[in-house]
C-alpha cells in the first residue's frame, strides 16, 4: 500500500512522515477543497521532507471549469511547481458539459513533465466516469483521485472498485475522502485500490490569549478562528498500521 497524506502546511509534512507515509499533497484552503499552496510553502516543505511532494494546482474554490486567465494562471503555478523541485502535481479540469476538459489537461501536463500528474477530486463531479478514466488514461495521466462520485470513499466504493477493474492497471485509482484508521482496511478489501489519500487531522486549540468572539475571516462556512486543524503523526500511523496488512 502507498500511504498519500493531505497537507496544508510544512508541520503536516513532518507528521505524514513521521507517521509512515510515502507521499503528500500540499495544499492551501482545505475548507474549500484545497486551493494552490504559496510557492513559500512549495520550497519549506521539500526543504524539510524527503517524501514525494505533489502540489496542489487550483486557483479557486467551487467548479472545475475555468476561463482563460484563471488557465494561465495554473500554467504558471505547474511551472513554479516545477521548480521549486515538486515531485507530481494534481490537477483537475472540466468542460462546462461535465466531461474532462482534455485539451487544456494536455496543456497542463507537457507543462509538468517530467514530474508525475494526478487528476484531483473534480473527477467526482464529471459526468460518466467509465469514460472520464478513459480520456485520462489516453492523456497518460499517473493517477486519479476520487471518492467515486460520493460524499466519501466508504460511500462510494463500489464506484471505485469499477473503476480499478476498468482501469486493470493502466491508471492507478487513488482512493480518498474521509478516509481513517476506523474504515481504511474495509475500504481497501472492498475495493482493491493500491494508494489511499487522507489527511490525519484533528482539531486542536489555537494558542492566543487575546481573542475577538463574533469576528471570522469567512463568509461561505461557520468558522472558529480559536481552532485548528492539525496534522498528527499517530492519526498517519494509525491508517497506515490499520491498512498496512492489506495485500492484493
Amino acid at each position: 500500500m502507498l500511504f498519500e497524506v493531505c497537507i496544508d502546511s510544512v508541520e503536516g509534512a513532518l507528521a505524514a512522515r513521521e507517521g509512515g507515509a510515502q507521499r503528500v499533497e500540499l495544499c492551501a484552503g482545505l475548507v474549500e477543497g484545497g486551493l494552490t499552496p504559496s510557492l513559500g510553502m512549495i520550497e519549506m516543505v521539500r526543504r524539510v521532507q524527503p517524501l514525494r511532494l505533489h502540489v496542489l494546482i487550483r486557483p479557486r474554490g467551487g467548479d472545475f471549469f475555468y476561463s482563460d486567465l484563471e488557465y494561465a494562471v495554473m500554467q504558471q503555478d505547474v511551472l513554479a511547481a516545477k521548480q521549486a523541485g515538486a515531485d507530481g502535481v494534481v490537477l483537475g479540469l472540466l468542460q462546462l458539459n461535465g466531461q474532462v476538459d482534455v485539451p487544456r489537461t494536455a496543456g497542463l501536463i507537457a507543462l509538468a513533465r517530467p514530474m508525475a500528474v494526478t487528476f484531483h477530486r473534480a473527477f467526482d463531479l464529471c459526468c460518466d466516469p467509465a469514460e472520464a478514466l478513459e480520456a485520462l488514461i489516453a492523456l497518460g495521466v499517473e493517477r486519479v483521485l476520487t471518492s467515486g462520485q460520493k460524499a466519501s470513499a466508504l460511500e462510494g466504493q463500489a464506484c471505485i472498485a469499477g473503476l480499478v477493474r476498468q482501469a486493470a492497471g493502466r491508471i492507478t485509482v487513488l482512493a480518498g475522502g474521509g478516509i481513517n484508521a476506523q474504515n481504511a482496511a474495509e475500504l481497501i478489501a472492498a475495493t482493491l485500490v493500491s494508494e489511499i489519500h487522507f489527511s490525519a487531522r484533528e482539531t486542536t486549540s489555537s494558542p492566543m490569549q487575546f481573542r475577538l468572539p463574533g469576528v471570522s475571516m469567512g463568509k461561505a462556512y461557520t468558522p472558529d478562528e480559536y481552532s485548528l486543524k492539525t496534522p498528527r503523526s499517530n492519526l498517519v500511523r494509525a491508517v497506515v498500521q490499520a491498512a498496512g496488512s492489506q495485500v492484493f
